[in-house]
């Protein structure tokens, strides 16, 4: 995700449903307070930037970040919670939602589903982070590396190199990006003159359901991942300074995202075609070859920081391509990507977005810290603001100070991570409950690229990384 530099050094890892809308007699799913599942009928509720920057930061985050206030933990017996742990399966059972995928893929903007957050519902955001995190895990981001940039796998490898197989999904296409803005620092740069790719960056991937799958979700899904930011960033200073139009009304975006999506190049190998070029060909050809079989098909999009931005970039253009797909997308810590225009056109395209964010992440409130959604009253007097940044969708709202795993202390790396988000998911039943004991994701993952736990969990702080940092031994025995 493009962001600023004050904070960019810490982040270095990073119908037919339509035709059910407006009925009469529509079917949301609840939770009662007992955690049973019951079906209920009702209706749906239709000179230095970088000092300039730091400065602004400072004063930001005095007025809006809490205090952190401090716990007791002496009267918990962590070798208990550790056992407990240990002791619990790390996944949920795969819950039949083929009746309900409607809903739970928001056909109703997920009313009634958030708060409390219904278990199908929490067990498929989770699912589609996986995807994102996927994005990270397999990224070669050391610069003495010639393939840095690239992904570490074959994708026909990539998820079971990275433990996702038990989704039921295959990687059918990966995706390249670059940009022509002046942003030296944003793509990952290897320290060797011979690289894989001097321009190019590995994006994302897209995905489809296997037949098992599809059969429990109800429908042949594609699904599209994009990559957030894994390196610093130093092209804050062109955020928020200028939207590009996009499509043929008034909706803009920011120029950064759009240049990551948009730009090609003859001379390079991997970019010959853009990144969207890239996504909405494979997406075509895989809603043609399901539907000539007489299959319905969705599409889903996920992405984390920038990578949430790319996904509603690509679910605008997905669809004006295919109108009376269902289109969903399923962000984590995402900025705000265009205008109240775009906004509103993606709702009029029938979009689906789910925003899910942590209240102490700066990221999902740039850009437009001041220019932004709560100057809609005044759109409503002068007309469509053009350049008034706005988020786009519903919005699941999480907080750090909820989990007993978490520290308290001030961590913007993370409070960012996708790991820390997936751990607040996983946990979360509603703003007025605790976090749930009977959480089923590991823990320790969190740990994966920050120091979020704990000290009394005794997991190390960062520990994911490729074996022996990529170092193998040769037929010598040398290195």
């Amino acid at each position: 995700m493009a962001t600023f530099k004050a904070i960019s050094s810490t982040i270095l890892h990073h119908h037919q449903a339509t035709a059910h809308h407006g009925g009469t007699n529509q079917s949301l799913i609840r939770i009662c307070a007992s955690q049973e599942i019951s079906i209920d009928t009702s209706h749906p509720k239709s000179s230095n930037p970088a000092t300039r920057l730091a400065e602004s930061l400072s004063s930001i985050l005095h007025l809006h970040l809490e205090t952190p206030t401090q716990r007791n933990l002496h009267h918990t017996n962590w070798n208990l919670v550790l056992e407990d742990k240990h002791n619990t399966p790390c996944m949920s059972p795969k819950e039949d939602i083929s009746d309900k995928w409607r809903e739970i893929q928001g056909s109703y903007d997920w009313d009634n589903l958030l708060d409390p957050l219904h278990p199908w519902l929490r067990q498929e955001i989770v699912k589609y982070g996986e995807f994102a995190q996927a994005t990270y895990d397999a990224f070669d981001f050391d610069s003495f590396s010639e393939y840095c940039g690239s992904c570490r796998y074959n994708r026909h490898k990539l998820f079971d190199q990275l433990g996702l197989s038990k989704h039921g999904y295959k990687v059918s296409k990966y995706i390249y990006a670059m940009s022509h803005i002046d942003m030296p620092r944003w793509f990952a740069t290897s320290h060797l003159v011979d690289k894989w790719s001097k321009d190019s960056n590995w994006m994302g991937y897209v995905a489809v359901s296997n037949d098992e799958e599809s059969c429990r979700i109800g429908r042949r899904e594609i699904v599209v991942a994009w990559r957030g930011t894994v390196v610093p960033s130093e092209w804050y200073e062109d955020l928020q300074r200028k939207l590009d139009p996009i499509g043929h009304g008034e909706a803009k975006v920011e120029h950064g995202f759009l240049s990551i999506y948009t730009s090609k190049c003859d001379s390079t190998r991997y970019n010959k075609s853009s990144a969207s070029e890239q996504v909405m060909k494979e997406v075509k050809r895989l809603v043609e070859f399901y539907k000539e079989r007489g299959e319905e098909v969705s599409l889903t999009i996920t992405g984390h920081s920038l990578g949430g931005a790319l996904a509603l970039l690509n679910a605008y253009e997905a669809a004006a391509s295919f109108p009376g797909l269902h289109i969903n997308v399923i962000s984590f810590g995402a900025p705000r990507v265009g205008n109240i225009a775009f906004r509103d056109e993606l709702h009029q395209m029938g979009v689906k977005t789910l925003r899910v964010v942590v209240k102490q992440d700066v990221v999902p409130r740039m850009p437009g810290l001041v220019l932004n959604e709560s100057l809609q009253k005044f759109d409503d007097i002068t007309g469509t603001l053009e350049w008034v940044y706005t988020h786009v969708g519903a919005e699941l709202k999480l907080d750090v100070h909820s989990s007993p795993y978490l520290k308290r202390g001030f961590n913007l790396l993370g409070f960012h991570s996708l790991e820390t988000y997936l751990h607040l998911v996983d946990g979360f039943v509603s703003t007025a409950s605790t976090f749930r004991t009977n959480a089923r994701r590991d823990v320790s993952l969190v740990n994966k690229a920050c120091d979020m736990l704990i000290d009394e969990l005794r997991i190390p702080h960062c520990w994911y990384q490729l074996a022996n940092k990529g170092l193998v031994c040769n037929n010598h025995g040398e290195m």
